[in-house]
């Protein structure tokens, strides 16, 4: 069965909002194209799908914006080519490389982590707490921020029942930031 990997950004006040971290550097957009390269497909609820088509589609001319260093370059490439999946009740169709999810989460999940392959990466806010409670997600990895946002989403807020993780690698970066990645302890672990 293909794992289903959490992975998002977070502050250490526990903020997850895309803005409050610190900017991207070539340090840590190497970090988040690897990590989307070790999946087959990306799983987006609608909010994080529209905001990430809107950040990294190729544009209809074929150049990237004038806006993108040649260090985000292979980042933009990855996530543009990458297999999609979007839940959503409310988005009639997904371009972009995706398709709709529709119907029941946790069966829908299940399918597609009973498919052939490397792994699914889930991104967002809202979904992967749906996912977590379901007990779905095989791997989580949290980019700690060394920021205090004050505001903001928090991650996992609203979550039914605790999850014990164990801490299975740890990545500082020259900015500050550490990757933690965790897997979920079974139960009587």
């Amino acid at each position: 069965m293909r794992p289903l990997r959490y992975a998002i950004n977070v502050t250490l006040d526990g903020c997850v909002h895309h803005e409050a971290g610190l900017p991207p550097d070539e340090e840590s957009m190497r970090f988040w194209t690897a990590e989307l390269q070790r999946a087959d497909a990306l799983l987006f609820g609608r909010t994080t799908y529209e905001m990430m088509e809107s950040a990294w589609r190729r544009p209809a001319s074929g150049a990237w914006p004038d806006w993108m260093d040649a260090w985000q370059l292979p980042f933009a490439e990855a996530i543009d080519t990458a297999r999609k999946h979007v839940v959503s009740s409310t988005l009639a169709s997904a371009e972009w490389n995706a398709d709709l999810l529709r119907g029941d989460l946790k069966e829908a999940v299940l399918g597609l982590k009973s498919e052939p392959g490397a792994g699914l990466f889930v991104g967002g806010v809202t979904l992967p707490l749906a996912l977590a409670d379901l007990g779905l997600i095989d791997e989580y990895v949290f980019v700690v921020q060394p920021i205090l946002a004050g505001h903001g989403p928090t991650l996992l807020a609203g979550l039914r029942e605790q999850i014990r993780l164990e801490l299975v690698e740890r990545t500082d970066f020259r900015s500050g930031v550490t990757a933690l990645r965790y897997r979920p302890v079974p139960a009587g672990g």
